[in-house]
């Protein structure tokens, strides 16, 4: 998206910058250090650092740096923690990156209408304890203690969307500075609304490319009043998977269905300092009354016996239940801290979910191979699951040899219906899957783009393939 030759972008950003200095002071800055904290994720992408970083305390200061990015035609990236898995927040043409953690407030809770409204630099385990007293959770929990403006760009997901949906379902409406520095508002928060194109589903999981959310309301959930673990180890992951789908056939009130793979396990015990049996795995959790929820126990650990599992546990308190979660959050940290070293790459695929229990047995047999550590764990209940390799960078036949693997697990997801991403977004590392995915749709989604961002300075060189 580079409008400028190298001496005409160097002179607009002085000016830029200058201007940002006027409106935030030591906010703007061009320190390396800073920049370079930001020209990366989590993912294995290298840096890429933007020229300049602000850091936003409101809506209208959003929208005057978007305003002032467009009068001088350079990028504008939103970052929030950095926790993203595919190179979403890499400054890939310089500019400008909006840090947005500052804009950490908790503006309105309707417990009467279960809704929230939040600043995008929120976290979510800060609006959980917010939330604590109020008989209300927000569910949506990817590993990491995102934010929830990261959340909603790249439509997070989490080990509770076999209950509770998606950022997709979760979020009622949003606050965007959009192209130009204007400001909208995608929807009211009324629960469903025939009026017009749905804005609201458009930015969600948008990645930043056509606009940057500042404000999000959420759908809230009264606290279950029995929560309820149970775990079990199988033979393979073909019968834990089977285990999970006939739960759910079945009616087992799982919020939850996680599967980890042998090789999970064991870095999971290491990192986390466990002792779990080394097999294949499956964490299921049941929420519901405390009479249901007995019967229900019964019902899963009968479930469990048929399809050969065994080692049943099951944990009731706050204490036992977080300790697991915690354990399972930490998966991706647990994998790549494998080599000394090591740098993660994460790659996650969603089939349906009859098509899971192969598209795993398939993956193991390609991992079988593999010349660096990899583990899968994955959210059986929905169809996704992940795999998480821990490599050198620097290793070109590592990295080609990770690549290769991500490469035909993508395309049997595809083949198998299914999606290049169920919830780590496109950024850098899936655009080029994206028409193998969508085919024609690809150009409609181009001419939004460019409908929404005529200047292309929103977060450029992200999702879409180059035509």
């Amino acid at each position: 998206m580079n409008v400028h030759t190298p001496a005409k972008r160097s002179e607009a950003v002085r000016l830029i910058f200058a201007d940002l200095q006027a409106l935030l002071g030591e906010r703007a800055t061009r320190a390396k250090a800073v920049r370079d904290a930001h020209g990366h994720d989590e993912s294995h992408h290298a840096s890429q650092a933007p020229d300049i970083v602000v850091f936003a305390r409101s809506t209208e200061e959003v929208a005057e740096i978007v305003r002032l990015c467009g009068t001088y035609r350079l990028p504008v990236i939103a970052f929030g923690a950095g926790t993203s898995l595919e190179g979403q927040v890499n400054a890939v043409c310089g500019g400008v990156c909006i840090d947005l953690s500052q804009m950490n407030a908790i503006l309105r809770v309707s417990p009467n209408d279960f809704d929230c409204t939040v600043e995008a630099g929120v976290r979510r385990k800060q609006l959980n304890e917010h939330l604590r007293d109020t008989g209300l959770f927000f569910p949506i929990d990817p590993g990491p203690d995102a934010t929830i403006g990261g959340m909603a760009a790249t439509r997070a997901s989490g080990t509770n969307a076999v209950r509770y949906g998606t950022m997709r379902e979760a979020v009622l409406s949003l606050t965007v500075v959009v192209d130009g520095g204007r400001v909208i508002r995608t929807a009211q928060r009324a629960r469903k609304s025939s009026a017009g194109y749905d804005l609201t589903r458009l930015f969600v999981g948008s990645e930043g490319t056509i606009g940057i959310i500042t404000e999000i309301t959420l759908r809230l959930h009264a606290i279950p009043e029995t929560i309820i673990v149970g775990s079990a180890v199988f033979p393979d992951g073909r019968r834990a998977v089977d285990a999970a789908i006939t739960a759910l056939q079945l009616g087992v009130p799982l919020a939850r269905a996680e599967y980890l793979d042998e090789a999970q396990i064991a870095a999971i015990n290491r990192f986390s300092k466990l002792d779990l049996p080394i097999a294949p795995t499956l964490f299921m959790e049941l929420h519901g009354s405390r009479k249901h929820l007995i019967d229900q126990m019964e019902l899963l650990f009968e479930i469990v016996t048929d399809n050969e599992g065994h080692s049943f546990r099951q944990a009731e308190s706050l204490e036992a239940r977080a300790a697991l979660w915690q354990a399972r959050h930490d998966a991706y940290y647990a994998a790549v801290s494998q080599r000394a070293g090591g740098k993660g790459w994460a790659t996650d695929v969603c089939v349906p979910v009859s098509r899971i229990a192969e598209c795993i047995a398939l993956t193991k047999d390609d991992l079988a191979d593999c010349p660096v550590p990899a583990c899968i764990v994955g959210h059986v209940g929905d169809g996704n699951f992940h795999v998480i390799f821990s490599l050198d960078p620097d290793n070109a036949e590592e990295m080609e040899a990770v690549a290769a693997i991500s490469r035909r697990l993508v395309r049997r997801a595809i083949s198998m219906d299914g999606t290049c991403t169920g919830e780590h977004g496109i950024g850098l590392g899936k655009r080029k899957y994206l028409v193998e995915e969508h085919g024609d749709a690809v150009e409609l989604m181009r001419t939004l783009k460019a409908a929404y961002d005529p200047l292309g300075i929103f977060n450029p060189g992200k999702m879409l393939p180059a035509a």
